[in-house]
């Protein structure tokens, strides 16, 4: 296994004080915190944090932990040196510590194993869950009940959901996963977008399809463009094209930034399905000078 320098991951040294390793601990909780990061790897190093600040912040767990020197480094290859009396083999490993931590101090949870030969009562296990959400409802936000079902107890939840929130963002409901003799764990919701009959999502960004007439699309016309916040009037310029792509600023989700709307235009012949319809399209193709296909010709 890997020897994990905890002093390293906190950024602080080996001399550090329990306040200050209480404020980088701090800092580094909340820069990712998977509810609110932006890091790609958020999940990971906010899990490294807590095991390294599990360790620092106990003075029992310092002291064992600090007792193998500073002759590791990160990453380097570990194996516990012979009579180690810092903790135990054999944890459950509920909580998902490393095994370097479990080959420390017993059990990888937080509150579990042995140190200095003490058995810790155990924290229950995080449960995950997937939340789907309708594209209004991720705009708008607001209460939500859900029906959950962690380690068989089948029970209504309130989750409040933040306006503007994205496929794969995750809600933490503390305490409502499994439960254990230390505290249950977290219920960790996912959160999924469903598809909508307007809009494609891409971010924060919307895009959407808007039919045209043809004589709208060639004189130019300001027309109702639905957004999720009620309709606007959009203006199309003459000459617009079929596929040509109109922005809304600020018109996708909300956020900081705010996404945007964009509008594709999609031209739509109307049906020649009545006399005076045929006649219409007849007297175009004798009095317009239009080839369709002229960019086609040698």
């Amino acid at each position: 296994m890997e020897y994990r320098d905890y002093y390293q991951v906190l950024g602080v040294s080996r001399s550090a004080s329990a306040d200050e390793i209480k404020r980088a601990y701090r800092k580094l909780a909340r820069k990712y915190h998977p509810d609110v990061s932006k890091e790609t790897n958020a999940e990971a190093r906010f899990k490294e944090v807590q095991e390294a600040y599990e360790v620092l912040k106990d003075p029992e767990k310092r002291a064992s932990y600090d007792e193998l020197g500073a002759s590791y480094k990160q990453g380097q290859q570990f194996r516990p040196p012979p009579g180690w009396q810092g903790g135990f083999q054999g944890g459950s490993g509920d909580a998902g510590f490393s095994d370097f931590f479990s080959s420390l101090f017993g059990d990888d949870s937080p509150f579990g194993g042995r140190a200095g030969g003490r058995r810790r009562p155990a924290r229950g296990s995080d449960v995950r869950a997937r939340l789907d959400l309708s594209l209004e409802e991720a705009y708008l936000g607001g209460a939500r009940e859900i029906r959950v079902d962690a380690a068989g107890s089948d029970r209504t939840l309130r989750v409040q959901i933040p306006a503007g929130v994205q496929s794969g963002q995750t809600i933490r409901l503390a305490g409502q996963g499994s439960p254990g003799s230390a505290g249950a764990g977290d219920l960790l919701l996912e959160l999924v977008i469903q598809p909508h009959r307007l809009y494609r999502v891409e971010g924060r960004d919307l895009s959407m399809d808007l039919p045209l007439a043809p004589w709208e699309a060639a004189l130019g016309a300001t027309v109702a463009a639905p957004t999720l916040a009620g309709p606007v009037d959009l203006r199309i310029p003459a000459g617009a094209r079929a596929g040509q792509k109109l922005r809304l600023r600020g018109r996708g989700l909300p956020g900081e930034p705010p996404g945007d709307q964009y509008v594709v235009l999609k031209i739509v012949l109307p049906p020649a399905d009545t006399p005076e319809a045929r006649e219409a399209f007849a007297r175009l193709a004798r009095e317009l000078p239009f080839d369709p296909r002229a960019d086609l010709h040698p």
